[in-house]
């Protein structure tokens, strides 16, 4: 642990020990547009202005409902849990329920309620993942464990899982055991790629399951979350089950070749920052593969990976010669076909601007920059 997060521990120690909130850090965030203003709806729903103003009204309920969830009387854990909540988002989770539910009645009450769990089932794992990866910055404001300490962002990662369980609660039995199914998913996604591939395992595979487990499994629940309590036709839960998990992977993937192929003012990020951080994307798995049977400029593109990334020369040497060599290439075309299955899945669907509205948010998943 760096010595800035073990005075930031200390201190919230001291003030807990005191009975005082007092000499808190401040967290950094977004300026007030950003904080005030979910993502529009738009992404999800094409050119059908009427649908998304119906959906941009709901937001409104929702981003409030998990204001109100997350209230703490304690001003940490109230600072704490508002914190990644405060510093915006795309609401993608809950875009997706608001969606799908519209192949039922979407003014059943029961619908924000579960737009709601799942969105803070995913601000939850935000916590627990930047903890993990060391991130020092999260949708535009410092990661949590940056201001507080990596104790408190864990312990507010788990707060918001208590509070999503409450809300899912609600929800009766069979949301709560779908709920169970995700969350263990999601932690054994963590666990998965914090281990690597077991001995034999093929690599590429280990890792599309870890993003389907730690991306596409909430992604999935979402949309089916949609259907199952908006009193839709129950045939249709598995189709959109599926989908959200295999849209949930192309999102992964094609978050590799933004890292790749983008500039930071598009990306909001240093291109190439996974491959200093030897984050194993696919483009680089595909690389080291074609290395090992023999591709002499595959080989070339290894060496600069392997070398000492410290220096900013050294990564765009390394990032340039990995977006440049066919691999990556290679890499977006699975993105696309992930996309593709998972439209594929929305077969059963009627024909309708919900369906259409999942295939332009599918397309939208690959064909983004940021």
């Amino acid at each position: 642990m760096s010595e800035g997060k073990e005075h930031a521990e200390t201190t919230v120690k001291n003030s807990e020990r005191k009975g005082e909130d007092n000499g808190m850090p401040t967290p950094t965030t977004t300026n007030d547009e950003d904080m005030s203003h979910p993502a529009s709806p738009a992404t999800f729903t094409g050119d059908d202005a009427q649908l998304a103003a119906e959906i941009s009204t709901q937001l409104e309920t929702v981003e409030a409902r998990l204001y109100e969830v997350t209230e703490q009387t304690r001003r940490l854990p109230d600072e704490t849990s508002k914190h990644l909540l405060a510093a915006g988002g795309k609401r993608a989770r809950p875009n997706l329920v608001l969606l799908t539910a519209r192949l039922g009645d979407a003014k059943n009450e029961d619908i924000i309620d579960a737009a709601v769990a799942v969105e803070l089932i995913h601000l939850a794992s935000l916590y627990h993942d930047d903890v993990m990866d060391d991130a020092p910055v999260r949708r535009g404001a410092q990661a949590a464990h940056e201001v507080w300490g990596n104790s408190v962002a864990i312990l507010t990662g788990d707060l918001l899982f208590s509070k999503a369980s409450g809300v899912t609660a609600k929800l009766g039995p069979e949301a709560v055991r779908i709920q169970a199914e995700t969350f263990e998913r999601l932690v054994l996604g963590q666990l998965n790629e914090f281990a690597g591939p077991p001995e034999g395992a093929d690599e590429i595979e280990h890792y599309i399951q870890v993003l389907a487990d730690k991306t596409g499994s909430l992604i999935a629940t979402s949309a089916r979350f949609g259907v199952m309590f908006s009193g839709a036709d129950s045939a249709l839960a598995e189709p959109v089950r599926v989908f959200g998990e295999r849209v949930g992977v192309a999102f992964q993937l094609a978050d590799d070749i933004i890292d790749l192929t983008t500039t930071s003012s598009e990306s909001g990020k240093t291109p190439g920052t996974d491959l200093r951080e030897r984050v194993p994307t696919l483009p680089v798995l595909y690389v080291r593969a074609a290395a090992a049977d023999g591709d002499a400029t595959a080989a070339e593109v290894v060496d600069l990976l392997d070398a000492d990334l410290t220096s900013d020369d050294a990564l765009e040497a390394a990032r340039a010669a990995l977006a440049a060599h066919p691999v990556t290439e290679k890499a977006r075309a699975e993105a696309s076909r992930w996309a593709d299955e998972a439209k594929a899945a929305l077969a059963p669907l009627p024909e309708g601007r919900v369906k259409e509205s999942l295939f332009a948010f599918a397309d939208s998943v690959v064909a983004r920059t940021s």
